[in-house]
C-alpha cells in the first residue's frame, strides 16, 4: 500500500472503510478456505478430481501420440522421468479443461457460480455492475476471456472500472491453466488445485484495493446488467469450440515457452560476458532475484532465501508465471523451505507479466476500440497493482499459515 499511495491520482476520495474491508475479506477468506475443516476437505478433494482429470487426459494423449503421449512404451526404459514429454503429456490437458469449461458455461452451472460469488462480493465491498461480474468471472475465466461477458459495456466505463477490469485480469489464472499448474505442482504441495482456488478468489478484494487506491471510485454508478449472453448453442457446440479454444492456448504456450527460453538464453549469453559478481557469473535470474528480494522478504520469506523467490518473482513479471512455476518446481528440495514454496505459490499465480500488457490492449481495445488509449495509459498501473495484489494475498497466507 504505502508503494501505491504517492502513485494515486486522488488521495482524498480514498475510502479506508473499503481497505479495511478489502483486507480483511482477503484474511477471511484465506482462513475459510486452508483451515475450516469442511472447506478444507472439500479443496482437497479437488486435487482427487484433478487427478482424474489427468489420467482422462492421458488416455486420449497416449491414443493420439502413442508412448509420447502418456501409452506404453516398445522398447525397455531405465529412466522413467526422461519420458515425461511437456508438450505431449502434461500440457494437452489445456484442451481437455478448456472443453470442459464451455460445456459448464453452457449447462449454466459456471454462470451460476461467477454470479453466486458476485453477490459476496457486492454485499462486502460495493463492487456491483459489469466490472463486478468481471472481477469475479476471472477467478474461473481468462484476462482477455472474461471482459467478453461485458463486452458491450465496457465502452461506457469509468476509469476505475476498466482499472479494476485490467487489475482483476492480470491478478488472477485462468481456470484451464490453474489445472496444469495444479499438475505441475502436486508432488510439492498437498492440495495444490486448493491452494490456486484459494488465491484466486483472495485476488479479487485485493484487485479491488489496489486499483481504489490508484484511481478512487468517483461515484460512478455502475449499469445495470443483463443475463449472461449466450455463447454456445448446443453441447456440442461447446465442445467443439472449447476444444479450439483450448487448441490455440496450447499452441501459443508451446510458441512462447520455446520463445522466452531461448531469448532468455540469448540474454543470459550476453549477460555472461560481464565480470562475476561474486564468485559466479552474472545472469538475469540472478540479477532478478536482487532487484525482487526486498519484497520477498517483506511476504514472509526468510532472508537467506529471498534472493531465489526474487528471481521467481523476476521472471514471473518479466516473462510469465508458466515458466517462474517450472523452475518453482525443478528446484531441489533443499533450495527453499516448505513455507517459502507455499509463499511464493501464492506470489506467482497470476497473469502479471509484460506480455499480458500487450495482450489486454489488443483483447480488450479489440471489444471497445473506442478505448483503446485509455486501455493503454491505464495498462502499466494494472500491471502495478496486480503484482502487488498477488503478494499482498502472499503475505495473508504466510501470516494465516504461520
Amino acid at each position: 500500500m504505502v508503494l501505491v499511495l504517492p502513485l494515486s491520482k486522488d488521495r482524498k476520495r480514498i475510502s479506508w472503510r473499503l481497505v479495511l474491508i478489502a483486507i480483511a475479506l482477503q484474511f477471511a477468506i484465506c482462513w475459510l478456505m486452508l483451515k475450516a475443516p469442511l472447506v478444507k476437505e472439500a479443496l482437497l478433494q479437488l486435487n482427487l478430481a484433478v487427478s482424474a482429470l489427468g489420467t482422462a487426459t492421458l488416455r486420449g494423449s497416449s491414443f493420439v501420440f502413442g508412448y509420447l503421449g502418456g501409452g506404453d512404451t516398445p522398447f525397455s526404459v531405465s529412466n522413467p522421468n526422461s519420458l515425461v514429454i511437456f508438450a505431449f503429456q502434461v500440457l494437452p490437458l489445456l484442451i481437455v479443461m478448456s472443453a470442459l469449461s464451455a460445456l459448464l458455461w453452457y449447462w449454466r452451472i459456471l454462470p451460476w457460480l461467477i454470479r453466486s460469488i458476485a453477490l459476496v462480493f457486492e454485499r462486502t465491498l460495493g463492487v456491483r455492475g459489469p466490472a463486478g461480474l468481471v472481477s469475479t468471472a476471472n477467478i474461473f475465466l481468462g484476462q482477455t476471456e472474461a471482459p467478453l461477458l461485458v463486452r458491450p459495456y465496457l465502452a461506457s466505463m469509468s476509469s476505475h472500472e476498466l482499472l479494476l477490469v485490467m487489475t482483476a485480469g492480470m491478478a488472477t489464472i485462468a481456470g484451464s491453466v490453474m489445472v496444469i499448474y495444479s499438475a505441475m505442482l502436486g508432488d510439492l504441495f498437498q492440495g495444490a488445485m486448493g491452494h490456486l482456488i484459494t488465491k484466486s478468489v483472495m485476488s479479487v478484494p485485493a484487485s479491488v484495493l489496489f486499483a481504489h487506491l490508484l484511481i478512487p471510485d468517483a461515484g460512478h454508478h455502475a449499469q445495470a446488467l443483463q443475463a449472461p449472453p449466450r455463447i454456445y448453442e448446443s453441447s456440442m457446440d461447446a465442445i467443439t469450440r472449447g476444444t479450439s479454444d483450448g487448441l490455440s492456448l496450447y499452441l501459443n504456450i508451446i510458441a512462447i515457452l520455446i520463445v522466452l527460453t531461448a531469448l532468455v538464453a540469448l540474454a543470459n549469453g550476453l549477460v555472461g560476458f560481464l565480470p562475476d559478481v561474486f564468485g559466479a557469473p552474472l545472469t538475469l535470474e540472478r540479477i532478478a532475484g536482487w532487484i525482487f528480494a526486498p519484497i520477498a522478504w517483506l511476504m514472509g520469506i526468510d532472508w537467506t532465501e529471498a534472493a531465489k523467490v526474487g528471481s521467481l518473482l523476476g521472471v514471473k513479471s518479466v516473462l510469465n508465471e508458466f515458466i517462474a512455476y517450472i523452475q518453482l518446481s525443478a528446484m531441489p528440495a533443499e533450495a527453499l523451505s516448505d513455507r517459502s514454496r507455499l509463499i511464493a505459490m501464492y506470489a506467482l499465480c497470476g497473469f502479471a507479466n509484460l506480455a499480458s500488457i500487450g495482450i489486454q490492449i489488443s483483447g480488450i481495445g479489440t471489444m471497445a476500440p473506442e478505448r483503446r488509449a485509455d486501455l493503454a495509459a491505464l495498462a502499466w498501473p494494472a500491471f502495478l497493482a496486480a503484482t502487488l495484489a498477488s503478494c499482498m494475498n502472499a503475505s495473508v497466507v504466510a501470516i494465516i499459515t504461520n
